[in-house]
């Protein structure tokens, strides 16, 4: 059996699919410490700097007595005031009837769509939607029709084609795409959506707190929150908090409280969180220089980077550089640290092949002498 084991995981270490976990300190503004050495980050989901933030450290430790956890499920004894004011808060943000808040996006994801989809099913994906909206798919048992990224010319073929065979259908896309930073034509979506007589659900996890005018993200943005049946988000990256939520009718609301299985069999997440997520909330609406200030940021690094003949994508606070080879990634990667900067290499099977890339996610901590520091060190690449 050892032997296997072992064979088993020297073909992955192979494959380039073994990486191993690093223990990161954070040192506030932008920056970590990492075995020692403090280093610039780009490879953080927390986009307005609110994970640090003293407001939403003051809003749990107020949450903390009489109990850490909550010790049970929502159906249980693991619903508290706490978690009804965040729900009913998040329903106002999106502007829906009603919200259910999750302990992950993964959870999320993975519960709704196999909760609301079976085997006389369907469903058509954005070829480039989260693992998590995959396995949701998958486990549902329902048939999967993945349409060309962000091609609504594709996916009305595909509409025509297939949707009459099945009884319910769902469209899901992510609004914005956490590995190329782009973003869904949502209106050409949710029109093709009303014509197929189809349920629509997005993903707005790297949406949330970044667009819209008071940071409900992109379906917000678009005026389009009556048009999507579910939409689905996170507290855990612009919002600097954790959990998820998932904005809906009061109807559908309380269909997935009974048949959700992720929800229903997960112990609910303690007050400690559920108030910081509160808290971030409330920052995110009144302070609206950050997301302005972040994407303003980006767009001047992106243009930056172009005329310095980086392929560059995206656009929103995620800047993809597009490198290509795996192994190119991992040495560019290993560059910048030299340099000061922490940024991840992409690779298969996060990505297709031969999309390696680096991917840099901005913060609002992040300063304009940063990005021109970066783009100094970066061109010294060879």
């Amino acid at each position: 059996m050892e032997q296997r084991i072992d064979k088993f995981l020297k073909l992955r270490e192979e494959q380039g699919l073994l990486r191993r976990l690093r223990t990161v300190v954070p040192t506030g503004d932008g920056k970590i410490l990492v075995d020692g050495k403090e280093y610039i980050n780009f490879s953080s989901n927390d986009y307005l700097g609110l994970a640090s933030n003293k407001d939403l450290a003051a809003a749990s430790f107020k949450a903390l007595s009489p109990v850490v956890g909550s010790s049970s499920s929502r159906l249980m004894t693991g619903t508290t005031s706490y978690h009804d004011e965040l729900e009913d808060k998040v329903a106002d943000f999106k502007k829906k009837p009603a919200a259910l808040v999750f302990n992950s996006g993964y959870q999320a994801n993975v519960g709704i769509i196999s909760a609301i989809l079976g085997k006389d099913d369907c469903v058509f994906s954005d070829r480039l939607n989260h693992a998590s909206i995959v396995d949701g798919i998958r486990l549902s048992g329902a048939k999967m029709f993945r349409f060309g990224h962000n091609d609504t010319d594709h996916l009305g073929e595909l509409l025509k084609a297939e949707r009459k065979k099945y009884k319910a259908s769902l469209i899901i896309t992510e609004t914005v795409f956490s590995m190329d930073g782009d973003i869904a034509p949502l209106e050409e979506i949710v029109r093709l959506k009303t014509d197929h007589n189809c349920i629509m659900m997005v993903d707005e996890a790297h949406a949330t707190g970044v667009f819209g005018r008071n940071g409900g993200g992109l379906a917000g943005e678009k005026g389009l929150e009556k048009d999507i049946d579910i939409v689905m988000g996170t507290f855990s990256k612009a919002l600097g908090g954790f959990g998820a939520y998932a904005a809906m009718s009061f109807e559908l609301k309380q269909y997935m409280v009974n048949a959700c299985r992720s929800f229903i069999y997960s112990t609910s997440l303690p007050p400690v969180i559920i108030a910081a997520d509160i808290a971030a909330l409330e920052i995110v609406k009144r302070e609206g220089k950050r997301r302005t200030e972040l994407l303003t940021n980006a767009g001047y690094l992106r243009r930056k980077l172009q005329e310095k003949g980086f392929e560059v994508r995206g656009e929103s606070q995620i800047v993809p550089i597009i490198v290509r080879d795996n192994e190119k990634a991992i040495k560019m990667s290993e560059f910048l640290k030299e340099h000061g900067f922490w940024v991840t290499p992409v690779r298969t099977p996060t990505v297709p092949r031969g999309e390696a890339r680096l991917r840099i996610s901005l913060t609002f901590d992040h300063t304009k002498e940063m990005l021109d520091t970066f783009i100094e060190a970066i061109t010294k690449f060879e």
